[in-house]
């Protein structure tokens, strides 16, 4: 595949943020899948828009829907893998083999408004193991083109695949136990207990190979049938505990003190995340390999992607189990030095990189991101001038070109419900935003479609170089994708309201690719003059 990421080094860009989870189309098993992603991209063309933003699309721990949580920083989760794209499923008679109790689950699945997820990796997981049961009685005999393909693929692949696949097995064999609590000789990963375990699992470990080969080559395909739309991705902060990182790379974290993030404008008590803080001095002698090999995945998948919680790779927030709370690095001069050389390491993969510097940053940080030429966010709600008097909004127009446009992240409240729960100063404020008045946008009123094309006008007009809609503040809905802090069975889970197959001949959805396709002509348009 041509490298097709340089395009978005430079130049102005535009594009929507959306889960993959969140677009499913009529044949995906009610969530989104890999093969839904050109469809979707269909109508981001139309609409003049040039990249999809994703969400993590890591395995996810079971039981979990937070794309957050992940059982490995490497692995694609099986949940997205499309069903009637892989050849064994189908030759076995596809859905119409299913039993009659997973037809049922399936339809409920597909007819539910929000994801189901516990039901849809139950179903899937079934056809998945049928589909691998018939590769070993055909395809994939020692000499046929699919088992090579394997093989190469598990060969090109093992710097990853091969810790990942052992850990699911092992996993699986524990019945989803915490790796701490499994025998001493395999969580302390003695050689010839990994070497038993590699020969006694021999068939669950080619069957995790085998869905990575299912779902890399679905990603291959999807790629080339996204062309021109680039797809960004998201780089996690962290993973889980329970992963097959940290099982492998013991040392280079800590499991008695937890990350997350001091008390703040948006949390008086911070959050504690419950993930593994790294042990940097441990990482930095080995030269950061394992956030080298994370990018390196990443730079296969992504044309570009997102630096989650951008400045923990300065500094780390974490909690001991005493609750006393620490940095690390310590020292500011340490800091900045560490962040720097991952930044380097992060531009090295060859994407293009944006920093999601969101929350308390320390101006150095900032200082650092800019003399890197790293784009950080711009949310319109939160850029005011914070020291002056009625801390009046920064108008986008003046946002520095290294730097991203967005009306919100996947962690925030929409467009919509941050209108209508804002306070009339703050709205007058916001009217008072020099390009927004040259638009007629009113002081007061709920949102309406004016209001909502208004902002959504003044983003594609800011001076940055690159625009990131959520999906949501698009069509001017209210659904969140995630409350942070709040444990629900709303979060991670919204849909669309429609199969994304049937946008393009969707009333609503049509209406909104032209409205952002005339935005982007005119974006565009700027440039050249």
């Amino acid at each position: 595949m041509p490298d097709r990421r340089s395009r978005f080094h430079s130049g102005r860009h535009a594009g929507v943020l959306v889960p993959l989870f969140s677009i499913p189309s009529r044949a995906s098993w009610g969530i989104g899948e890999i093969s839904d992603i050109p469809r979707f991209a269909q109508w981001l063309d139309r609409a003049g828009l040039d990249f999809v933003q994703l969400l993590p699309v890591n395995e996810m721990q079971e039981g979990q829907s937070s794309p957050y949580s992940a059982l490995s920083a490497m692995a694609i989760d099986p949940i997205f893998i499309s069903l009637a794209d892989v050849e064994e499923f189908e030759e076995a008679g596809g859905e119409a083999a299913l039993s009659t109790a997973d037809r049922s689950t399936l339809d409920d699945a597909r007819a539910a408004t929000l994801v189901r997820y516990d039901a849809v990796r139950a179903v899937k997981a079934r056809a998945l193991r049928s589909a691998f049961d018939r590769f070993l009685q055909g395809r994939g005999h020692t000499r046929s083109a699919a088992a090579r393909g394997l093989g190469e693929f598990a060969e090109r692949e093992q710097w990853w695949l091969e810790e990942y696949a052992l850990f699911r097995a092992l996993h699986d064999e524990h019945r989803g136990r915490y790796w701490l609590e499994w025998e001493p000789a395999l969580r302390d990963r003695e050689p010839g207990a990994l070497a038993a375990a590699r020969q006694r699992l021999a068939r669950p470990i080619l069957y995790y190979q085998y869905l990575q080969w299912i779902a890399d080559e679905q990603w291959r395909r999807a790629r080339r049938a996204c062309e021109p739309i680039g797809i960004f991705g998201d780089f996690p902060f962290m993973v889980s505990a329970h992963s097959a990182d940290v099982w492998a790379r013991q040392d280079e974290f800590r499991l008695d003190a937890s990350v997350g993030v001091p008390p703040d404008a948006f949390s008086e008590t911070g959050q504690d995340w419950g993930l593994p803080l790294y042990r940097w001095d441990v990482i930095a002698s080995r030269g950061y390999t394992w956030l080298a090999q994370r990018v390196k995945r990443s730079a296969a998948l992504f044309d570009a992607f997102r630096i989650d919680h951008l400045v923990g790779f300065y500094r780390t927030f974490y909690r001991e189990e005493d609750r006393s709370a620490h940095f690390t690095p310590e020292s500011e001069a340490d800091q900045a030095a560490q962040g720097e050389a991952l930044m380097a390491i992060f531009a090295a993969g060859g994407s293009a990189i944006i920093a999601e510097d969101l929350g308390s940053v320390p101006d150095f940080v900032r200082q650092s991101l800019d003399s890197l030429g790293v784009p950080g966010l711009k949310v319109l709600r939160w850029e005011r001038e914070w020291h002056e008097p009625e801390q009046p909004f920064r108008d986008p127009a003046d946002y520095p070109a290294c730097s991203v446009a967005i009306s919100g992240t996947h962690d925030t409240e929409t467009l919509a419900e941050w209108w209508d729960t804002a306070d009339g100063r703050e709205c007058r404020a916001v009217a008072a935003i020099a390009s927004l008045r040259r638009l007629g946008f009113p002081a007061t009123g709920p949102y309406s479609p004016k209001i909502r094309d208004a902002l959504l006008t003044t983003l594609f007009r800011a001076g940055s170089n690159l625009v990131i809609l959520p999906l949501q503040d698009v069509f001017g809905w209210r659904d969140r994708i995630n409350t942070p802090a709040v444990v629900d069975t709303q979060n991670w889970t919204w849909r669309l309201p429609w199969p994304v197959d049937v946008l393009l001949a969707e009333p609503e959805a049509i209406e909104r690719a032209k409205f952002l396709s005339t935005l982007a002509r005119e974006r565009r348009a700027s440039v050249s003059k």
